[in-house]
């Protein structure tokens, strides 16, 4: 292929409705004002229920899912479930991420592997956060440990709220419209920063520049922060227009 098309690998929740559409709506969008060209391939792992044990069981099908990918000689994956990778200890993004990556390169076909976990924790950083307010649709010990996790970061999650959706399916049914009015509810005057959606199947795209607007704060998501961890990860421009601050250009 010209090395102006990249094929984007995503390993997804077999009930994932959401990081198919949003990852591709961004990276189309871009398509608009720069040069390189996109195609989009999934392998799934098997996950209806967000519950800890249902987590872990999908998880191990990951390896499966990264060879797979890697049969069709994809430039990056892109492994999408954030509440997996944290729900498997401190850190374990970077476990997850140097494993998947070792399982392409024993298939001859080497990429580099991003995590939506990892990515949303690196996303602060890039933006020099460190103070946050966080909205998630988990029930709330699932919540606490992503909390958690992204405290362990380096974070300071001031407020979050936990929308307690346990059927995966019905995460990725949320309105992003119902996102500005929750915001709008919590404590964020002395925030960094707003994590919109800590999940890459609550859909939140389309009110992200709303709610940056709304609060006067740069606003990420995960499917955001993966969309600028894998354009990183390929050495392009991370912009993407209507994608809020992080994807402004501006880093």
């Amino acid at each position: 292929m010209s090395k102006n098309i990249y094929r984007i690998g995503q390993i997804v929740p077999s009930s994932n409705t959401t990081m198919e559409t949003e990852i591709p709506a961004m990276l189309l969008a871009r398509q608009q004002i720069r040069p390189e060209r996109f195609t989009f391939h999934s392998s799934r792992m098997r996950m209806k229920k967000v519950e800890k044990s249902e987590l872990a069981a999908m998880d191990a099908e990951s390896d499966r899912c990264a060879v797979e990918l890697s049969d069709a000689r994809v430039d990056v994956l892109g492994y999408a479930c954030l509440v997996a990778i944290m729900a498997m200890g401190h850190g374990y993004h970077r476990q997850s991420e140097q494993r998947l990556k070792a399982h392409t390169a024993e298939n001859g076909a080497d990429a580099p592997v991003v995590t939506s976990a990892g990515a949303l924790v690196d996303a602060l950083g890039v933006i020099g956060a460190k103070r946050v307010a966080v909205v998630a649709p988990y029930m709330k010990p699932l919540t606490k440990l992503v909390v958690d996790y992204i405290g362990n970061e380096g974070y300071e999650v001031c407020d979050y709220r936990a929308l307690e959706i346990q059927d995966n399916l019905e995460v990725g049914r949320h309105d992003p419209s119902r996102l500005p009015e929750i915001v709008a509810g919590m404590d964020t005057r002395g925030v960094d920063a707003i994590v919109l959606s800590a999940c890459v199947q609550m859909p939140s795209l389309p009110v992200v520049a709303q709610v940056e607007a709304m609060t006067r704060k740069p606003v990420v998501t995960a499917a955001v922060a993966t969309t600028y961890a894998m354009l990183k990860a390929l050495g392009l421009e991370r912009i993407v227009p209507g994608a809020g601050t992080l994807l402004s250009g501006a880093y």
